[in-house]
């Protein structure tokens, strides 16, 4: 019933915007209004849902269907020499035996 109405509604104030016939803004502030009312009752509903799905545990999307694979232990013990690696490098920047040449000068 609502929705017929309020389709009604819309479908009456696009046919005097296409003939230019006048307006009755009490009434199209009123469409206006409650579209906006029911809009916003629709936000706040869905954001209740969202904040009460998380704060309870869920997730809002769909749970994987699979469990991610581990990784393994070989390259779980290469990721110190990787960063000791890095460390050296940086190292070398710090101490100055890497020196940076401007293009500009």
């Amino acid at each position: 019933m609502l929705m017929s109405s309020v389709t009604s509604h819309l479908t009456d104030l696009l046919a005097r915007l296409r003939r230019g016939a006048p307006f009755n803004p009490e009434r199209d502030w009123a469409l206006l209004l409650g579209s906006a009312g029911v809009a916003l009752v629709f936000i706040v509903a869905w954001n209740v849902w969202a904040f009460r799905t998380v704060v309870g545990g869920g997730t809002l999307d769909a749970p994987p269907q699979t469990s991610p694979t581990p990784a393994s232990q070989t390259s779980l013990e290469a990721i110190p020499a990787l960063l000791a690696g890095r460390a050296a490098e940086d190292t070398k920047y710090i101490n100055g035996i890497y020196r940076f040449a401007d293009p500009s000068q």
